[in-house]
């Protein structure tokens, strides 16, 4: 069916000189925000501590559990960033705080690769890694057994959240309600809007996962093997090297269909699920959100303002999605 689509601009309306949506994405992940997050979580008084998790097949992933001493939690809420962020982002932070105050204990998972981990497994991250953070959820549930279990992400983390809610019924993740925000639907149409976009997408992205790879090339250089020629190569033809070289899937086409979640693929959904998105995100086309064929207990909320993961409400950078994802997660 036809997707459930808000277009509600009063629920987010920004002060006009932050509705430009480069200006929202920059400062979304920009490090006055990373303090003023990392404060905000620190206020809650919670406790944090450190989990390695059992990803499956040996893989081993890391993350951060957060809870108020002396609160009952009243669910588990398990977050994904987005690529090359890591647990201790921004909208990571911000999104903790928002749900340890409304009752909830929070895991914090870190992806393969991200958050300094990279010494923890010997392969290479890449996209399609869906079993081994299902395997980790799954982990995460037994070891913290509050009902109910929620899972929320950003951008690449969206798009992890809602194929491992795809999954979660089959892995026996006791998984309630999703929420993802800006999610990557479709790789190919976002890899085509990064190039043809301004430019300082493509570097960022690309200063960032060339300095992984330097640092997975030097933790094992036996596995992850390549010379400075090929770390200078530009997205496309890095993210096919990667593809040729550390996964069976042959083709960049394919690679990008074993992560895509357009079309009809989320239509299988058998929890409540949530999507937030900015019509005017210069990285993922919002027009492929109308083309979406979704269950009846999904909805897609479409802002006019955003940009990529922002959703900023002021010079205080106080967050619209992740107030919105804490809402919509722990209604009822």
């Amino acid at each position: 069916m036809n997707p459930d689509v808000s277009h509600d601009a009063a629920a987010y309306a920004p002060p006009r000189w932050l509705r430009d949506p480069h200006l929202q994405t920059v400062l979304a992940s920009s490090p006055w925000r990373r303090r003023r997050a990392a404060a905000a979580l620190a206020a809650t008084g919670a406790v944090t501590t450190v989990h390695l998790l059992d990803g499956g097949d040996g893989v081993r992933l890391h993350g951060l559990h957060s809870a108020i001493p002396g609160v009952e939690p009243r669910g588990l809420a398990l977050l994904l960033h987005g690529w090359e962020g890591s647990a201790e982002s921004s909208y990571m932070c911000l999104s903790a705080a928002q749900l340890l105050a409304r009752g909830f204990e929070v895991f914090r998972l870190n992806f393969r690769d991200h958050g300094g981990t990279h010494h923890l497994n010997p392969d290479i991250f890449h996209s399609c890694r869906i079993d081994e953070v299902v395997h980790a959820a799954r982990d995460v549930a037994s070891r913290f057994t509050a009902r109910p279990m929620v899972v929320a992400g950003y951008s690449l983390g969206g798009n992890f959240a809602l194929r491992l809610a795809l999954r979660a019924s089959g892995a026996g993740v006791p998984l309630a309600r999703v929420a993802a925000i800006c999610p990557v639907l479709d790789p190919a149409r976002t890899m085509q809007r990064m190039e043809s976009g301004p430019w300082f997408y493509m570097h960022y992205f690309e200063r960032k996962w060339r300095g992984s790879l330097q640092r997975k090339r030097a933790l094992f250089p036996d596995q992850v093997g390549f010379d400075e020629a090929t770390l200078k190569l530009r997205m496309r033809a890095l993210t096919e090297w990667l593809v040729h070289r550390h996964t069976d899937l042959g083709s960049l086409d394919a690679y990008f269909d074993g992560y895509s979640i357009a079309g009809d693929r989320l239509l299988a959904l058998q929890v409540p699920a949530h999507i937030l998105m900015a019509a005017d995100d210069p990285v993922i086309p919002a027009e492929d959100f109308h083309a979406l064929s979704l269950p009846d207990a999904t909805r897609v909320e479409l802002l006019p303002w955003g940009g990529h993961c922002g959703f900023l409400e002021g010079a205080r950078s106080s967050g619209y999605a992740e107030r919105w994802m804490a809402a919509r997660l722990t209604a009822g």
